[in-house]
């Protein structure tokens, strides 16, 4: 008799449930195969059958055809509707072709024929742990590529929520979870739930884990993977214990920054130790991302800070000229809206405004002076974009707000600085910032004139719709101004006359 294939991990130790209504061929069939090394449950109809399949896992079901309550037809179609991954050998005493054909139809792995030899079952069992074993191994062929190209993309972002993203939306996927929840270290012993992600409809309460227990297991270095009634010790009390839940640490080196718990409510739904030990190569590789974005971030914010210090220290100056970035970056914010830009662009716009005039830093001229600038100090004026893009350009992380800060005295009819670009080919953020720059200018008084009245600004920015600015910009700032104007007068915030 040939032997069983064997095992190569815990979790390939296939198990198998045996359904009919009669006791001694249960029996028989139970004894036999546990003593080739199977985990053998029974069943005495498809009934009894279908909710030991939905609180457990199995690989082969050898089921009667013939049973009261629910036969084995019956057994497999509910197995189909349930999206059950189960093998179901039907087994019969009515040995016709019709029977055993309409079995496979149904969805039968295959048959056996009563009085069947125990050999038969041996080499119908053989098959069937091969198929599963195959089946088995292409998945985890694909699991293992699909977490190294989520690992590849979660290592090569320096986006702290983009990285918590990839990694809760890899872990629902590759552990066929209903949901996911992440952790992050909040400081003073806390962790703050940071992302969270269902398939389901009914969420998982993000309060309903007792984060200290978790934390308790992960700093003791025990795996955290529970079933049933035994997950209530990582659940607050009164929470009903779900189907199964799985925790693995965030931890760089010996410091924990935070776990990634993946649940399960659905029935059947139990998570493997196959499944713990792939989200934990998961998280291990996360938790660096995680670490390196943090850091990457507060370099960035350090950096900005830097920069508008910078720009801030400028205007304080020239009194003439302060408030002047704050200003158009509230008009170029009105006008990024009203254009339908998407919240990053917004963002990024922002920090364009308040970084526009950085180049000034590069003009030793008195550029403010009163009276008319020599063509000395002109030419000293106009190379403040070219001397911001300078500042900026060395700086990774501010590359997408260089083309507002060089670009943003461009004109429309292409008679700008400093490429002389035409039209469209100007990018959007410069001519936003071209009439927010501009209409502040105006209405701002400065040492060689006075401030003019928001109404004969305004007359100028359309007389130069189309030369100076670009029209469709022009009419989205005439579209939201007077709105802008009236808000403040409400708060009791100044605007030009």
């Amino acid at each position: 008799m040939a032997s069983v294939p064997t095992p190569l991990e815990q979790e390939d130790v296939f198990q198998i449930l045996v359904v009919d209504d009669e006791v001694v061929i249960r029996q028989i069939l139970a004894d036999f195969l546990s003593m080739e090394g199977f985990t053998v449950d029974t069943a005495e109809d498809g009934e009894a059958a279908l909710k030991k399949l939905e609180a457990a896992t199995y690989d082969i079901v050898i089921s009667d055809m013939k049973m009261p309550r629910m036969n084995g037809i019956e057994l497999i179609e509910s197995v189909q509707k349930r999206g059950m991954d189960v093998l179901v050998v039907m087994m019969t005493a009515y040995g016709t072709v019709e029977t055993a054909i309409d079995a496979m139809k149904k969805g039968a792995y295959d048959y056996l024929l009563k009085p069947f030899k125990m050999e038969e079952v041996i080499r119908v069992v053989q098959r069937g742990l091969e198929n599963r074993r195959l089946a088995r191994e292409n998945m985890l062929l694909r699991e293992t590529i699909a977490l190294y190209r989520a690992c590849e993309q979660i290592a090569s972002s320096t986006s702290l929520d983009a990285v918590l993203r990839q990694v809760v939306d890899t872990a629902l996927r590759e552990v066929n979870a209903d949901h996911v929840l992440l952790h992050l270290d909040g400081g003073g012993g806390s962790y703050e739930l940071r992302t969270e992600i269902s398939r389901v409809k009914r969420p998982f309460g993000a309060g309903w884990l007792d984060l200290v227990e978790l934390f308790h297991a992960h700093e003791q270095g025990q795996p955290v993977l529970a079933h049933g009634e035994r997950t209530a010790v990582y659940l607050v009390p009164d929470v009903q214990a779900v189907v199964s839940l799985l925790s693995v640490p965030l931890r760089v080196q010996h410091d924990l920054v935070g776990f990634v718990t993946a649940v399960s409510t659905t029935q059947g739904g139990r998570f493997s130790e196959g499944q713990r030990k792939l989200l934990s190569v998961l998280a291990g590789r996360a938790a660096a991302a995680i670490v390196n974005a943090r850091l990457y971030e507060e370099l960035e914010r350090t950096f900005r800070q830097t920069v508008q210090s910078l720009v801030r220290a400028l205007e304080a100056m020239d009194p003439y000229t302060a408030g002047h970035s704050d200003r158009v970056a509230k008009y170029a914010r009105l006008m990024a809206e009203q254009l339908g830009l998407s919240g990053a662009d917004v963002d990024l716009l922002m920090q364009a405004a308040l970084m526009h005039d950085i180049g000034k830093i590069g003009c030793h001229a008195n550029l403010n002076k009163p009276g008319t600038l020599s063509s000395e100090e002109y030419e000293v004026f106009r190379a403040h974009p070219r001397f911001g893009k300078e500042i900026i350009e060395p700086i990774t992380f501010l590359q997408a707000i260089l083309p507002g800060v060089h670009l943003h005295h461009e004109r429309w009819d292409g008679k700008g600085y400093p490429m002389g670009l035409v039209g469209e080919d100007i990018p959007l953020q410069a001519r936003i910032l071209a009439v927010a720059d501009t209409y502040d200018a105006m209405t701002s008084s400065r040492a060689y004139r006075t401030a003019m009245h928001h109404a004969v600004a305004m007359q100028e920015m359309r007389r130069c719709a189309g030369s100076q600015f670009d029209p469709a910009v022009v009419a989205a700032f005439e579209a939201v101004i007077e709105g802008y104007r009236k808000r403040c007068t409400t708060e009791g915030i100044a605007v030009p006359d």
